[in-house]
């Protein structure tokens, strides 16, 4: 398997503050990303939630291993009763009002390769979508309410 980490690399027009309050803030994060009962950018925190295509559902367990206000942060992701574990990173790069958010993703080769939906092709469209569109979106609209 693909031992490569997926990158995802994304300007927005948004100051780092502001990024890192929707990577961090359940109550933003759940408008964008997943709906999470608690998250808090603390390492050693965890946190679950359920997720999945096509009716199915996988409960991701996550812990946070880096967590550096408006520059990083990190955590594992790994399913409940499926072998593997993976990292997830954001980084934040400023750039006067603007942002460069590289999202980073490696690991995934350690999922058991006879599960289709944990594929790296899922996850390549996946991120795609929550950092090209949805967070995105959210930005922009955000930007328009201020």
């Amino acid at each position: 398997m693909n031992a490569e980490p997926i990158i995802i690399e994304k300007e927005f027009d948004a100051p780092a503050a502001t990024i890192w309050k929707a990577l961090t803030e359940k109550e933003l994060m759940k408008q964008w990303y997943f709906d999470l009962e608690e998250f808090k950018p603390e390492v050693g925190f965890e946190f679950r939630f359920p997720g999945g295509p096509d009716g199915k559902s996988y409960t991701h367990i996550c812990n946070v291993v880096t967590a550096v206000k408006e520059q990083k942060l990190a955590y594992t992701w790994k399913y409940e009763g499926y072998e593997g574990v993976s990292t997830v990173t954001f980084e934040l790069f400023p750039n006067g009002e603007r942002t460069k958010l590289k999202l980073s993703h490696e690991g995934l080769e350690s999922f058991p390769a006879d599960n289709p939906d944990l594929a790296r092709g899922n996850f390549v469209m996946g991120w795609n979508q929550i950092i090209g569109v949805s967070l995105l979106e959210f930005l922009e609209g955000k930007k328009q309410e201020s």
